[in-house]
Formats: structure tokens, C-alpha cells, sequence
């Protein structure tokens, strides 16, 4: 068995802010353990009640993530190394997951950039063309 989350695990659990794996650790000691769900009820209590330590507002305010353009920058390859090397650290080491987010999204439409297709883009080019195909064969006989 493993052994009980901190306060802080938990915290993080509930903001979403933790890999994949330790989420889904924790969300089954949660799902077995009910001392632990009512530790992490009182957790969330005393937090929404106004309990403001530096840390929880450097976390809640995500104040070491990059922005979304510093995001894009590092996905140009137009960072300084330092800047790079610590994005890098932010999305391997640390594993943000709301900064994972943010860079799979930029990466995504960049590459829609590329090509100029989106989604939507093809999805009506679609419905023109199978709305005109039967009309453009039977003007041309």
C-alpha cells in the first residue's frame, strides 16, 4: 500500500496539478480511504475561508508558469537558452500539466498554420464539395 498523501498532494490533487499517475494514485486511496476524502473536504474548507500562505498564492496563481506567448516563443525556438532551459524544466521535470496544455494547443494550431486546414476549414470544404459533386457531372453531360 502506499503510503497517504501530504496536505500539499492533496491540494495539488484538487487543482489539478499533479502528473497523471500521482492524480490517479491519489484518486484511488481517495475512492478507498474515507478518513482521507474528509482530510481533503477539511483541507478545501480552511483554504476556501480565506487560509492565504505564500505558497498556495504562488500556486494558485501559477506564478511560476510561463505565459502563452513565452510558450510560444520556446515552440519558435526564438527563446534565450536560460529561458528555454527553464521552460523545459517546468513542463518535463516538474511534469505542469496546465502548461502541457497550453503548449499541445499552440503546437496544434501551428500546424494548422502550416497548412492552412483547420477543422472547421475541412469540414466545410466537405460539405461544398459533397453538396456541388452530383451537379457539376450532370451540367457537364
Amino acid at each position: 500500500m502506499q503510503p497517504l498523501p501530504t496536505d500539499a498532494d492533496l491540494l495539488a490533487y484538487a487543482d489539478e496539478l499533479l502528473a497523471a499517475d500521482e492524480a490517479a494514485a491519489i484518486e484511488e486511496q481517495l475512492r478507498e480511504t474515507s478518513g482521507l476524502r474528509q482530510r481533503l473536504a477539511m483541507l478545501l474548507k480552511q483554504r476556501d475561508q480565506g487560509g492565504h500562505s505564500l505558497g498556495e498564492v504562488w500556486r494558485r496563481q501559477r506564478l511560476s508558469c510561463p505565459s502563452r506567448s513565452e510558450l510560444g516563443t520556446y515552440l519558435l525556438g526564438a527563446m534565450d537558452a536560460d529561458a528555454a532551459e527553464y521552460v523545459e524544466f517546468h513542463l518535463h521535470t516538474i511534469g505542469c500539466s496546465i502548461c502541457a496544455a497550453n503548449l499541445a494547443d499552440l503546437q496544434e494550431r501551428q500546424a494548422s498554420d502550416a497548412t492552412g486546414a483547420t477543422p472547421e476549414r475541412e469540414s466545410r470544404r466537405q460539405r461544398y464539395f459533397e453538396s456541388s459533386a452530383g451537379r457539376l457531372s450532370s451540367e457537364r453531360e
